[in-house]
């Protein structure tokens, strides 16, 4: 029989422990693990939300590697073509890990009102294209079909439609700006027949999708001549590794480049949140332990008479130590267990409902995004279990220090 369990069970469950001058300290204590347990579950769920969301707009409307010419020098828009037949198009036989390749060419532009006009950056995308993305955003209106001679439908951001004063179905004047010096730019007539928000304002404020030949028909290039590829990737974590792969297996006329390498000021921007959630995490179970040391001091020394009389009949100092232990390792497990409680239930309210908002312009995101990793979450409650109970060893020292006969005497 585990008598030290087994007192410190009765200790609990004692009314005179509910009732003690130390109940308001130990629900202190309990508070301040829930607490610290709800803030540690929302910095990761929304540190990892916030990368993920992110990432997954950056890839959704740039492909997680893209393959130019490299004469392009990394520009938006496609200048130099290079020829749709290649070795690894239309799908990469000799690397593991890649879900699509599609091809894509960009085209500066403007839509023109009668009132007002805006510049754009046309995307030309074919059959090929992953609508994936955009299915999640579409707010309005279809998605293009390009399984026809020639489409003029196109996909404008909720942004772009707000700022012209556009709706669904609405024709409109789209002008492409000519390569060539002293020459008038094209005009198109498009048709508005889907609208997405993103909420990612550096892509929305001017991104149009739409079909491919009308790039090629304003470069005067044929129909195998392309602005370049985009590669989507099974896993996002590998994109170092996969990207290295795909530079090696293309042709020497052309480049590659991840997201990643492009957009490296959005990448380095949401790493530092890895940086923040483990200075919180720091924090949060620094402050747990502080207060789970003062109600373990308290809960001694309010039974020192109780420690006299267990050292008078024979106890040893760690049998007594555990008893505090075990008491002190409840109060942790039912904070915990609260804070699991409260904190899911808030991540669960926010991902379902969308309740705290973000400024899109700062942010990139219009709500604050979750993910709830119950992999994360448990790691996260043993660990904290583990360091606070490790940071009780020390102060439980006290009751060594304890004398049976004086503690019996003077009680």
């Amino acid at each position: 029989m585990n008598y030290e369990l087994f007192i410190a069970k009765r200790i609990i469950a004692g009314k005179a422990y509910k009732n003690s001058i130390s109940s308001p300290i130990i629900k202190i204590a309990i508070t301040a693990i829930a607490l610290g347990i709800i803030i540690m579950m929302i910095s990761i769920a929304t540190g990892s939300g916030m990368q993920q969301k992110i990432r997954d707009k950056v890839s959704g409307f740039k492909g997680h590697v893209q393959i130019t010419n490299y004469d392009d020098n990394n520009s938006e828009v496609s200048i130099n073509p290079i020829d749709k037949t290649q070795d690894f198009y239309p799908k990469f036989t000799t690397i593991d890990g890649i879900k699509n390749v599609q091809i894509f060419a960009n085209k500066a532009g403007l839509i023109r009102t009668a009132t007002d006009f805006e510049g754009i950056i046309f995307k030309g995308v074919s059959t090929d294209y992953d609508w994936s993305f955009f299915t999640e955003y579409l707010v309005e209106g279809k998605l293009p079909n390009f399984n026809q001679t020639r489409v003029r439908d196109v996909l404008l951001s909720k942004t772009l439609v707000d700022r012209l004063n556009l709706k669904l179905n609405d024709t409109i004047n789209v002008f492409f700006l000519k390569s060539t010096k002293n020459k008038l730019p094209s005009r198109y007539k498009l048709i508005i027949v889907g609208i997405y928000d993103t909420g990612f304002n550096q892509f929305d404020k001017n991104m149009v999708i739409g079909d491919i030949k009308e790039v090629q028909r304003s470069n005067k290039w044929n129909e195998n001549q392309i602005g370049g590829f985009e590669v989507l990737i099974d896993n996002f974590d590998e994109i170092e590794q996969r990207g290295n792969e795909i530079y090696a297996e293309i042709g020497s006329t052309l480049n590659s480049n991840t997201i990643v390498e492009s957009y490296a000021f959005i990448f380095e921007w949401i790493e530092l949140f890895d940086n923040n959630v483990w200075f919180i995490i720091g924090i949060m179970i620094l402050v747990a332990s502080i207060n789970m040391i003062t109600a373990l001091l308290v809960l001694i020394l309010e039974r020192v008479q109780m420690v006299g009389i267990l050292k008078a009949l024979g106890s040893a100092n760690w049998s007594i130590r555990k008893i505090f232990l075990y008491n002190a390792g409840y109060l942790i497990l039912k904070g915990l267990f609260w804070g699991n409680v409260i904190g899911i239930t808030l991540l669960v309210l926010q991902q379902q409902f969308g309740f705290i908002t973000l400024d899109p312009t700062t942010y990139y995101v219009s709500t604050v995004p979750v993910t709830i990793n119950i992999f994360a979450f448990l790691i996260l409650n043993i660990g904290t279990l583990i360091l606070c109970f490790l940071m009780l060893i020390i102060p439980s020292v006290i009751i060594t220090r304890i004398n049976p006969v004086k503690s019996i005497k003077f009680a």
